[in-house]
């Protein structure tokens, strides 16, 4: 990649992203300006998919609200994110988990990964 344009993305990457994988929960909080007013709204669910490198990396988060499932893409970099807490690793063997929206109920369920001290 060109220095100049790595140098430029480099000013806007974000410190603070925790790592997190498909299968993970996470709770992404996200700025929404409603007129003159600022507040933050928080969306859990599951990594369903990582995308992209660099400044342009985003995650779908996956999550069923009153019985219908809602995906959102997260632009990760995003000044429109405040933060991204991981609240469970999941334990799962491929990157894109798109069968899960298949599923419902307890089918969803994604094991936990046990990590080592």
């Amino acid at each position: 990649m060109n220095p100049i344009i790595a140098e430029l993305e480099n000013q806007y990457k974000k410190e603070n992203i925790p790592e997190m994988h498909p299968g993970d929960t996470v709770k992404v909080f996200v700025r929404i300006v409603e007129g003159n007013k600022e507040r933050i709204q928080a969306f859990e669910g599951t990594v369903i998919k990582e995308h992209g490198a660099g400044i342009n990396k985003t995650i779908t988060v996956r999550k069923v609200f009153q019985g219908i499932g809602v995906e959102r893409v997260f632009l990760l970099n995003s000044p429109r994110i405040d933060k991204i807490t991981v609240l469970r690793r999941g334990d799962v063997r491929r990157s894109k988990l798109y069968y899960l929206r298949e599923r419902s109920g307890k089918a969803t369920r994604i094991r936990e990964k046990i990590e080592k001290r």
